[in-house]
């Protein structure tokens, strides 16, 4: 079997990947980095910067994941300032900047870059999701967005957190097959 080491500490991350990968003849071990991110107006870049920083820090081939944001009503806000933004806003906040927009769509971009000192490869798969009109599903101040956002389905991504689950951005993690492909793919040819 393959394997890769997935520069994260986070679980939600790691079961999606590992989902994917696995029957695809790659194994995932995990190591969490301390990374301080780049902020950038293009996602794409932040994850690359990503992968580079963990490669340097580990010394390895490495493959990263980060998720950006898109709301077109709010001209495309908040893109690769999520992870900020989230740490500001309540529940509450999100819902008063929907409130007003009758186009209530949401775009996660996944994003999965691999480094290994030379080659970056960078993978993006966006999927689709709705904001509702109240707060749903378990309150963590963590996940304030969670609460307010249906990607799949009929329930929140706190919802599904309160149930157990993963609370994935597609019912498929597409952006984990397509990195998984390509590098099967890339190790059978060296």
């Amino acid at each position: 079997m393959k394997s890769i080491t997935f520069a994260t500490g986070n679980r939600r991350k790691i079961n999606e990947a590992t989902s994917v990968l696995t029957p695809l003849g790659i194994a995932i071990d995990h190591q969490a980095v301390a990374i301080d991110e780049i902020q950038h107006h293009n996602p794409a870049e932040i994850t690359k910067a990503k992968a580079r920083a963990a490669f340097a820090q580990i010394g390895a081939p490495v493959v990263v994941q980060d998720t950006s944001w898109s709301i077109p009503a709010l001209g495309g806000f908040p893109g690769g300032y999520m992870k900020d933004i989230s740490a500001w806003f309540v529940a509450e906040d999100w819902l008063a900047l929907m409130n007003r927009h009758e186009n209530k769509a949401i775009y996660c971009h996944e994003h999965v870059a691999y480094f290994d000192g030379e080659t970056v490869q960078h993978f993006e798969v966006t999927y689709r999701g709705r904001f509702i009109n109240e707060a749903r599903g378990r309150v963590d101040d963590a996940e304030s967005f969670e609460q307010t956002v249906i990607l799949y389905g009929d329930k929140t991504m706190a919802e599904q957190l309160a149930e157990g689950g993963d609370a994935s951005a597609g019912e498929s993690p597409e952006h984990w097959r397509l990195f998984g492909e390509w590098f099967a793919g890339r190790q059978n040819v060296e």
